[in-house]
């Protein structure tokens, strides 16, 4: 790894990360397929052994999700996301119709700018690293302050087995004092921005004048007719909603029941381990999750007893 990096902790030191990572990137676009792949799996697979320290410690430090589910989401974007663009062409021709003459060529964009959220620090900033790294791009990681140490050791991983497997040093940086103010920068200087995030953020990304990719939580409902496996989709929803505590972005948040099996259903989440509130209970929750018309950060990733116990409501400690 680069032994000169320097703490991006100013607008000025940001203005020399972002010169020098993309000084590291024009090397790299002139890397070859083989050299690319090479490092591709060095990086991920670097990434993959270190799932379960990056996952002890994003929990520890953001107080939010499931350790062992944690560990699943890092596995993923690092396995998986190899083992699905292992043998995808990046680098020249990707692409030729000879009848007609025309060949496709692949280039870089250039740097990326990663807004990455508190909700899923490690595993998002070993997605965006990865796919930076398979395309040839360099990127600057904005960390979420709840998360930046979770986030910055992910991303640091990911960085020191690429430059190992021979990428440029620099090719992969991050700001270590993030703030709205420099978010906004590398927004603003990168080529593309890949948001990820809540609402406020997601359309910052999108009003910065730069191309931009963004995905915050979605208000997934469920819908159970009379012709679904009852049994399925209750479990279903059980295990996607407490994935995580929750915190995946299209994990359901509500459940639209057919009033024929209804009494079905509703017996079917008790039995599972659900807790039905009552009238009073609801206002009490209600008035716990949402303040002034926004979610309440402190109920973010947790169980349903944490919640439960946030508003005053007594529920079994093992409730879904």
């Amino acid at each position: 790894m680069d032994k000169t990096y320097a703490p991006v902790t100013t607008a000025q030191e940001l203005s020399k990360a972002l010169a020098k990572c993309r000084a590291a990137q024009e090397k790299f676009a002139a890397y070859t397929q083989e050299q690319v792949d090479k490092i591709f799996l060095a990086a991920a697979a670097a990434a993959n052994q270190m799932r379960i320290p990056l996952a002890k410690q994003a929990v520890a430090e953001t107080g939010m999700g499931v350790v062992e589910d944690k560990v699943i989401k890092n596995h993923y974007a690092a396995e998986y996301i190899y083992n699905a663009y292992k043998d995808t062409k990046t680098c020249g021709v990707i692409e030729e119709d000879t009848a007609y003459g025309i060949q496709r060529i692949a280039e870089p964009i250039g740097v990326i700018a990663a807004v990455i959220p508190t909700t899923n620090p490690t595993s998002t900033a070993i997605f965006k690293t990865l796919i930076s790294l398979k395309t040839r791009n360099g990127i600057i990681i904005s960390p979420h302050p709840r998360a930046k140490g979770c986030t910055i050791a992910a991303a640091r991983v990911v960085l020191e087995a690429a430059v190992a497997a021979g990428a440029p040093e620099g090719i992969i940086a991050w700001i270590d004092q993030p703030s709205l103010e420099l978010t906004n920068q590398v927004m603003r200087e990168a080529d593309l921005i890949l948001a990820t995030g809540g609402p406020g953020m997601v359309k910052a990304a999108y009003s910065s004048g730069k191309p931009a990719l963004g995905v915050g939580p979605g208000n997934t409902p469920a819908v159970i007719d009379d012709s679904a496996d009852i049994l399925l989709a209750v479990s279903s929803v059980i295990h996607s909603k407490t994935f995580d505590n929750g915190m995946i972005c299209a994990s359901e948040q509500s459940v639209v029941v057919l009033d024929s099996i209804y009494d079905r259903v509703k017996a079917e989440f008790i039995k599972r381990g659900c807790y039905v509130l009552n009238a009073e209970e609801i206002d009490k929750v209600r008035a716990t999750i949402m303040i002034n018309g926004a979610l309440n950060a402190k109920i973010v990733g947790q169980s349903a007893h944490t919640i439960a116990a946030l508003a005053g409501v007594d529920v079994p400690e093992t409730t879904k």
